[in-house]
């Protein structure tokens, strides 16, 4: 994932005519979400009259049909804005013509990018309007996002990343077999790897004791908190959980851990991301080191994680849609997809601030 990277996403507007006596159509705007380009083109412009005798135009024009394809993203934060840039950049590269880019034999998209700012009605409200403007393709970045798509549609197909287990999330049977209308990359991270970096920064003496820091209501927190459990008990370690409700309680529960913890650990966690400056002050104040489970962590201050790169999640995920797109494959029948590499990276301010020496040679920032 590439760091300190955010798209600039411009908000557009439609003015509509009144010229015209056949009516007009009203385009509602969700609270805080943004739109690129609608789903819901107007049908005269998906195919052009064939002459007389002229094959038709379905079949000569199919390829100069720009497909619809809805962005629905929970949250603004490091992690989500690369799933999204990873997937648009990649579907350029495989031929789509995107916001006036050259296309490759005639292929289009058009994209309707839709941020929820971690709304869970608005939420229902942004996949809701990609169903009735009929999308080609439903992209869900996050698990509450991919839910609600599902909630929303069973024919659309949907592929979606930044999601830690899709069976958890109820969405699909297996991760092998979705069987269903929904497929994806899953963004689940080395948390055996992280733990032991963690524990390896403790002084010889501490008491091993990690705190942990996720939000309950997440189901994608909740299982790499298990996944963490069962890590811990081999290793003899002591866990001491806190759960937050919003990024408000970020400084009070940081503080409850100081003096029971030697280290504080951190799942991918799309609440605790967007407070990842306020999560990483507290950490320091405390003086307790912090790892958490994805890159925006550590852009945000905290001091460390082992990762994939959401960026990379995306591209994947770009892929897996133009095969949908193509007639190539069924969502149904495309295994759930994982992370091919992972990284360790350091922000070097926060190892400063509480004296530890990054390896020579490793990724640093800040």
């Amino acid at each position: 994932m590439t760091s300190n990277r955010h798209d600039a996403i411009r908000t557009q507007s439609v003015c509509l005519s009144r010229r015209s006596m056949l009516g007009a159509c009203l385009i509602a705007s969700f609270g805080g979400s943004i739109l690129l380009t609608g789903c819901g083109e107007d049908a005269a412009k998906k195919t052009a009259a064939a002459p007389a005798g002229a094959p038709a135009a379905g079949a000569a024009a199919a390829t100069n049909v720009a497909k619809k394809i809805g962005i629905v993203q929970l949250i603004t934060h490091e992690a989500l804005d690369d799933a999204v840039r990873g997937f648009r950049e990649r579907l350029t590269e495989l031929g789509y013509a995107v916001d006036g880019a050259a296309g490759k034999d005639g292929k289009a998209a058009t994209i309707d990018l839709q941020n929820a700012h971690g709304d869970t009605a608005t939420l229902q409200a942004i996949v809701s309007r990609f169903v009735s403007n009929d999308c080609d393709l439903i992209y869900a970045v996050s698990t509450p996002a991919l839910q609600a798509a599902a909630r929303a549609t069973r024919t659309i197909p949907i592929v979606a990343t930044a999601v830690t287990s899709f069976e958890r999330a109820k969405v699909v049977k297996s991760d092998a077999k979705p069987s269903g209308n929904v497929t994806g990359v899953s963004n689940a991270g080395p948390i055996d790897k992280q733990l032991e970096l963690l524990l390896s920064m403790l002084p010889q003496d501490a008491a091993p004791a990690i705190g942990v820091l996720y939000t309950a209501s997440e189901d994608n927190s909740l299982v790499q908190v298990e996944r963490l459990r069962a890590a811990a008990e081999k290793k003899g370690v002591k866990l001491v959980e806190t759960a937050v409700a919003s990024v408000n309680d970020i400084q009070q529960c940081v503080a409850s851990l100081a003096g029971k913890v030697s280290g504080i650990w951190v799942p991918t966690d799309n609440v605790l991301a967007s407070g990842s400056p306020i999560l990483a002050k507290s950490a320091a104040q405390a003086k307790i080191p912090l790892v958490a489970g994805d890159l925006s962590f550590v852009q945000g201050g905290c001091l460390a994680t082992v990762t994939v790169s959401h960026y990379e999640l995306g591209r994947m995920t770009a892929e897996m849609g133009v095969e949908i797109l193509e007639g190539r494959a069924k969502p149904g029948d495309m295994p759930i997809g994982s992370a091919k590499t992972t990284k360790t990276v350091w922000n070097k301010a926060a190892a400063e601030a509480l004296g530890i020496k990054i390896p020579e040679g490793a990724e640093v920032i800040g």
